[in-house]
């Protein structure tokens, strides 16, 4: 009836030491196919990269395209360049143009770069929006024809508005001082004040970075930097 304690314990003792060398023998092939799969890694990374610096050894197209001094890419002129044409809107005469709390009603807007591109679209949308537009770019034929493209193009399509906008043409050159003062007083005799202003003149050449020619560097400065603050504190 009753057994003696050590056969008791003995029989505890024996599912503990199978559970324990179970899960060693578990944990043991865990490592060894740890250890495999890390292996096989390896091996693969190491064929991967081998693979992937003999494909760099040989050339392929477009390899040198941003740093080969060979190649060279050529830009239009300003005016080679196809003038560009109002994107036509869809407001019409059946309401307004915007919301009332995004309106330029009676406002005054300047352009700069304002005769093609994002300038010219951007100068479109505030005149749809309410506002009376300054044109500026250096190119000045264009930024006239630009002009009264956009005012034939808001007639047009707004055939029962009381007011025409009225757009005007200027030049400058946004890197010179002079040149954009003496623009500004122009606007300002023109409309009478200004009350938004777009900086969209701006220009990129394809040189290699590390051999800028320092001349046009200072160009590309000076339109894309300095006439934005030049017009901002004019």
């Amino acid at each position: 009836m009753f057994r003696p304690f050590s056969a008791r314990l003995a029989r505890t003792v024996r599912p503990i030491t199978q559970h324990a060398h179970a899960r060693a023998k578990s944990s043991q092939t865990s490592s060894q196919a740890g250890i495999a799969a890390t292996r096989i890694q390896q091996q693969h990374q190491s064929r991967s990269i081998s693979g992937s610096a003999n494909v760099r050894e040989k050339p392929h197209p477009g390899q040198y395209s941003r740093t080969d001094p060979d190649v060279t890419v050529e830009y239009p002129e300003d005016h080679e360049l196809p003038s560009s044409q109002p994107v036509r809107g869809h407001g019409g005469g059946i309401g307004k143009p915007t919301l009332a709390s995004f309106s330029l009603e009676g406002n005054v807007g300047v352009v700069t770069g304002g005769a093609r591109g994002l300038g010219l679209v951007m100068g479109q949308g505030m005149v749809y929006s309410g506002s009376d537009l300054a044109i500026v770019d250096l190119n000045k034929e264009e930024a006239e024809l630009q002009a009264k493209n956009l005012i034939e193009a808001f007639k047009r399509e707004n055939p029962e508005a009381k007011r025409a906008p009225k757009v005007t043409a200027h030049h400058a050159d946004v890197s010179d001082p002079a040149s954009v003062e003496a623009c500004i007083a122009e606007v300002l005799a023109a409309h009478g004040k200004i009350d938004n202003l777009v900086t969209s003149a701006g220009f990129t050449e394809n040189f290699d970075a590390v051999n800028y020619p320092i001349d046009r560097m200072r160009k590309l400065w000076g339109v894309n930097v300095d006439g934005t603050y030049l017009f901002a504190i004019g």
